[in-house]
């Protein structure tokens, strides 16, 4: 298959999708696909779209390419109208599938996909009304209260408006404090008392104009995979210092990530289900990953869905694929395959 990996783009992400990217890439190459990775704002260098389908394609020359507009995207995205960069369009036409590898805003918020649905371009993962339902934890909250799905008691708050005092919303402290639609745990804060808390929501609104403040839950954090429907094994992540930021996401050896998770059966069990549910009440198609606390009581909630979680060999869905025996390279064919099934008719197309 010709294959368009798409990724880069303007979010806080960006680092991160790169490396998605550049991985998904080299595994659907490694399985004989004419795979490409392209920068979704930067664009492609003048040439014919249709001559980059290639068996000669230099992957690691794309990457420096790609990394090299990394300084000067903050910039160009603030004068530039169009967000999709040269030739892009016209390479993702010529393309049998786009690999979704984006992350964050402008990506993962349904607006590539509802412009992508428009032109016809097939692409991997959900479609845009589930896409931006599950970007944004405030929806979220209140699809998952109405379907059943346990999530922490939380509030959202505006820049600008209402009151932020803790005790006028009927909570106290410790809270998580976390940008509305962020991702990777990007702006991101827990605050124990009134002085870290007004600097928790500085710097949430520092990203969005809407943040979300919930009870801190603590205790053991899992995720959970959903793939054409079925949840994946659970996977624990611990990190060594602290809860799960950025740094202990990405930064090799921060975390011990467990998988299948030291669970009792029936406690494993719930999770898949409510990863299951969630992934429905979202209308989620193809795949999804969905993170999880459970409080000392044993008691579960979910935190949040991802509709394109992260992609390279030690992230947490290809763990999870990997204690079923499913290898990295297979693991991103399945994935194009369950995607797929969304163009079975016009429809689906559109879901």
């Amino acid at each position: 298959m010709k294959i368009v990996v798409l990724a880069g783009g303007t979010s806080s992400e960006r680092a991160v999708s790169i490396v998605t990217g550049t991985e998904v890439c080299r595994a659907l190459r490694e399985k004989g696909h004419l795979a490409v990775l392209v920068d979704v704002f930067a664009g492609l260098e003048e040439q014919d779209p249709k001559e980059l389908f290639s068996a000669d394609y230099g992957l690691e020359e794309t990457v420096s390419y790609i990394e090299s507009w990394n300084d000067k995207i903050k910039d160009l995205s603030k004068s530039r109208k169009e967000f999709f960069g040269p030739y892009v369009l016209d390479i993702c036409k010529c393309a049998d599938m786009v690999f979704l590898a984006l992350h964050g805003a402008n990506g993962e918020d349904g607006k590539i996909q509802a412009a992508f649905d428009l032109f016809g371009i097939r692409y991997t993962g959900t479609g845009a009304m589930g896409s931006g339902m599950a970007m944004d934890k405030g929806i979220t909250k209140q699809i998952f209260a109405a379907g059943g799905v346990p999530m922490p008691r939380g509030i959202m708050l505006w820049k600008g408006e209402g009151s932020c005092c803790l005790k006028d919303q009927g909570m106290d402290f410790p809270v998580v404090v976390k940008p509305c639609n962020g991702g990777s745990s990007i702006g991101v804060s827990i605050a124990a008392d009134q002085a870290s808390y007004e600097k928790a929501l500085e710097e949430a609104f520092a990203w969005e104009d809407k943040i979300i403040v919930e009870d801190y839950i603590e205790g053991r954090e899992f995720s959970v995979g959903v793939i054409d429907g079925e949840a994946l094994p659970v996977i624990e992540i611990a990190p060594l210092k602290g809860f799960y930021d950025y740094k202990n996401k990405y930064e090799p050896g921060s975390a011990v990530e467990t998988c299948p998770a030291d669970l009792p059966e029936e406690k494993a069990r719930e999770m898949q289900g409510y990863a299951k549910t969630g992934h429905r009440l979202l209308a989620l198609k193809a795949y999804s990953r969905l993170d999880f606390m459970m409080g000392a009581d044993g008691k579960v909630y979910c935190l949040e869905a991802n509709t394109l979680p992260g992609m390279t060999p030690t992230s947490l869905l290809p763990q999870e694929a990997a204690a079923l025996g499913m290898g990295f390279p297979e693991l991103c064919e399945k994935l194009i395959e369950v995607s797929m099934e969304k163009y079975a008719s016009d429809t689906g197309r559109h879901a």
